[in-house]
């Protein structure tokens, strides 16, 4: 009888998620004038059906079919996750208050997912996510202060990038390797990833530099650091985040210039760094080769993404059903390849519906950018943005083979502390661009 309703719960779950981004996608077109009546009502039904599917996730996860009885560790992560991802979105719209609800509920789903997935995957590391997302919410609480103590952060662009370099230089000395990159730090039982904070002023800086019209001279220095940053951390072997950060830089270049030259010359030094790298770094023909034919070497090299196809095809289009499948089979799965998980138990057909999730929050957060009338503001929401949206797209894009693997984690799902801290945190800073905004809008409509 259970295995009849996982079987089934299957179908529920993309009804849950379908609802979901019917009533956000109806809630951007309205924001953009595209419709003629109010979709903020689907606000609500967004967090209903975020609701449902972490309640029936669990009841389904919590189950013992062995002992036939509810696992109350399980339970009790279930309580506590359901309430931390409530109070949380609650406290952050308090915080908040202009923000874009349609953002904070494609996080809160996000975050669902991950709780719901990490439990299934390793119940220890789903209590540190939890603990985790508490830290970034608090967090989130004093950014609009931090804002209001420091007025000029933005005339900060070479702090900002002296603690980049810094961060950098640091993993160098004291970091560890982890499959094949050195981009970890081990302090004790504590551990944070550098380039992940690194981003975090990354933007900043570069959003500091364009806050103003620039000259030749300041335009070749900031591309020259960028291009530091990129080739330090593939020295470092982290090729995802040298990459994240190349097209992060790209983008807000763009929109600061408007300039398409600028543009086409950033993606064709693209092209041309990605060749110089693959005939001088064995790693990234390693890389490229597991790519190509995985097959060939699927003991050793090809192994990984090999794991991953079979999760995925194995899942077919509604998947196995929660808990049915063998995840756990998957390497680094908590972290690089949970995106593979989720195809196998929740199928190819949720998976993209959870893509397409992802889409609304960047469309929503470039639609905040374009309108913020301050330009600083405007190009730190860009880049935030476009660093998530370039994030998602390689780690996904890597776990289909759509692209070469790069290991990097999956915004707001994948297991990460430092991950989840600066993801909550970027889209916090969008959000008080999108509350700033509206104030501006407020001001000007009251004379």
């Amino acid at each position: 009888m259970f295995e009849l309703l996982i079987i089934l719960s299957r179908y529920v779950f993309i009804i849950y998620i379908a609802v979901f981004l019917f009533n956000g996608t109806a809630y951007i077109l309205d924001e953009a004038g595209l419709t003629k009546r109010s979709h903020r009502g689907g606000i609500f039904i967004c967090r209903t059906m975020a609701a449902l599917t972490h309640i029936t996730a669990f009841l389904i996860i919590s189950y013992d079919k062995v002992n036939i009885k509810y696992s109350i560790p399980n339970l009790a992560v279930a309580v506590a996750g359901f309430a931390v991802i409530l109070m949380s979105g609650y406290i952050a719209e308090k915080v908040y208050k202009d923000g874009c609800p349609l953002v904070w509920n494609c996080v809160i789903f996000l975050l669902d997912i991950s709780i719901i997935m990490l439990v299934r995957l390793n119940y220890v590391l789903a209590v540190k996510q939890i603990i985790w997302i508490c830290f970034g919410f608090f967090v989130t609480m004093w950014m609009p202060v931090f804002i209001k103590i420091v007025p000029k952060f933005e005339k900060l662009e070479s702090i900002y990038i002296i603690l980049s370099f810094l961060l950098i230089i640091l993993t160098f000395l004291l970091g560890s390797k982890e499959y094949g990159a050195i981009n970890w730090i081990h302090i004790g039982n504590f551990s944070f990833q550098p380039s992940e904070i690194v981003k975090f002023l990354y933007i900043f800086y570069i959003a500091s530099i364009f806050r103003k019209k620039v000259n030749l001279k300041e335009l070749l220095i900031t591309a020259f650091l960028s291009a530091l940053i990129v080739i330090l951390l593939v020295f470092q072997k982290d090729l995802g985040s040298a990459l994240i950060f190349y097209m992060t830089y790209v983008v807000m270049l763009y929109m600061a210039t408007s300039n398409e030259v600028l543009l086409y010359m950033g993606l064709g030094a693209l092209c041309a760094g990605s060749f110089t790298a693959y005939k001088l770094f064995s790693h990234v023909r390693l890389r490229v080769a597991a790519w190509k034919n995985p097959w060939i070497d699927i003991d050793s090299g090809g192994y990984q993404i090999c794991q991953s196809l079979f999760a995925i095809s194995t899942g077919g289009l509604f998947g196995s059903g929660l808990t049915n499948g063998m995840p756990l089979s998957i390497p680094v799965v908590s972290k690089d390849f949970i995106f593979a998980a989720i195809c196998e138990e929740f199928g190819a057909l949720y998976a993209i519906c959870l893509i397409c999730i992802f889409v609304l929050l960047f469309v929503r957060g470039m639609m905040i950018a374009f309108k913020c009338q301050r330009r600083y503001y405007g190009i730190i929401a860009a880049g935030f943005t476009a660093m998530m949206s370039f994030q998602t797209f390689i780690i996904i894009g890597g776990v289909i083979k759509l692209i070469p693997l790069t290991g990097v984690t999956l915004p707001f799902i994948s297991y990460g502390g430092t991950s989840i801290l600066v993801s909550i945190l970027s889209v916090s800073f969008i959000q008080w661009v999108n509350g700033y905004q509206k104030r501006i809008e407020r001001s000007e409509l009251n004379g």
